[in-house]
């Protein structure tokens, strides 16, 4: 399987959703804490690894 732009970004997303979906399942949070401050948060952090992750293989691809 050949990661994509799209292949990737879908993924995240996917993990993103699935998380989100699963704190709003468990009525830990009020929905609202969730969506706005919860989602986002891990949709960041997801970019940010994601990114890292990438360099570090483009790293360790050259050496």
């Amino acid at each position: 399987m050949e990661f994509t732009l799209p292949v990737t970004a879908a993924a995240l997303l996917a993990i993103v959703a699935v998380g989100t979906a699963g704190l709003i399942g468990m009525g830990a949070m009020a929905t609202s804490t969730v969506l706005m401050m919860v989602a986002p948060s891990m949709l960041v952090f997801g970019l940010i690894a994601l990114f890292l992750g990438v360099k570090h293989g483009e790293y360790r691809a050259t050496r």
